[in-house]
């Protein structure tokens, strides 16, 4: 685990693949989890312990050996099992490779959570899984410019003190993280939730809705800046809130509110820095 590949001595590494998975444990996938689950420390074993425990299954008793016994076993289960499982045993093995590392960590002895981590992550990204390992939960991954884009809005929100919005912001992500169905319009809702308290915070107005403070206080925004943050607020009101028949929105759009949102909220919340 310490002795570094070809490509990583010499900073050679794949681009990224474009996202395709998202709703789905491939077939590969699951044997790649176990692979780096025993690059990490872990047995056969400790994997079928940690997964029985998980999708409530009794250990077959018949299995005693390690190899191939209990390592088939282990494989039969993660593979007949449903696809969030998948990422649910993910974020298990996370927390016992974890937990390992709290009892036994020395100033010389690794981390093998992070490790794990490192990998699963590198995986994701080489072959276009939309999730990824993030301090033991999984959550959704999206291009590198999304990714930076909620990095840049919650490290603003922050420092700007508006934990509220800060919230908001980190709920639309978890709910479009949700498996295995993610609550697309709850994502869309906390999203324009978060840019409204910032656009309540920076006009002192506490109470009104977000089209109404664009129209009360018209220099909040650049135009057209401001026409764009109507109709996205207008969208959100029709596909998040009130709902109709057939036009539920799907993944992509709510991710592009959320990332308008975040854009948004980042640039007005920059731009009063300093002001009062």
């Amino acid at each position: 685990m310490t002795e570094k590949r070809f490509s990583e001595r010499y900073g050679f590494q794949p681009n990224d693949t474009e996202i395709s998975v998202h709703y789905d444990a491939p077939y590969e996938l699951r044997g790649i989890v176990l692979d780096i689950a025993y690059e990490a420390g872990l047995g056969p074993s400790s994997l079928r312990s940690i997964i029985c425990q998980l999708l409530r299954k009794r250990e077959d008793p018949s299995n005693w050996s390690e190899y191939p016994n209990i390592a088939s076993e282990v494989t039969e289960l993660i593979d007949g099992c449903e696809w969030y499982d998948v990422y649910n045993i993910i974020e298990a093995i996370y927390k016992r490779l974890k937990s390992r590392d709290e009892k036994s960590h020395t100033e010389t002895s690794e981390f093998r959570a992070d490790y794990f981590t490192a990998e699963i992550n590198k995986y994701f990204r080489r072959v276009g899984i939309g999730w990824q390992l993030n301090n033991g939960e999984i959550t959704i991954r999206g291009t590198e410019a999304f990714e930076q884009i909620l990095r840049s809005t919650n490290e603003t929100l922050e420092l700007t003190g508006r934990q509220t919005a800060s919230r908001e912001m980190h709920q639309a992500l978890l709910d479009l993280s949700r498996r295995p169905d993610p609550d697309i319009t709850g994502a869309i809702q906390h999203a324009i939730a978060a840019l409204e308290c910032v656009l309540r915070d920076i006009a002192g107005d506490p109470k009104s809705t977000l089209g109404s403070l664009l129209k009360k206080y018209p220099n909040l925004l650049p135009p057209p800046l401001d026409q764009v943050v109507d109709k996205a607020w207008a969208y959100a009101s029709e596909r998040g809130r009130h709902l109709r028949e057939g036009r539920t929105p799907d993944l992509e759009e709510a991710e592009l509110v959320v990332g308008l949102a975040g854009i948004v909220a980042t640039y007005i919340s920059k731009k009063t820095i300093g002001e009062t």
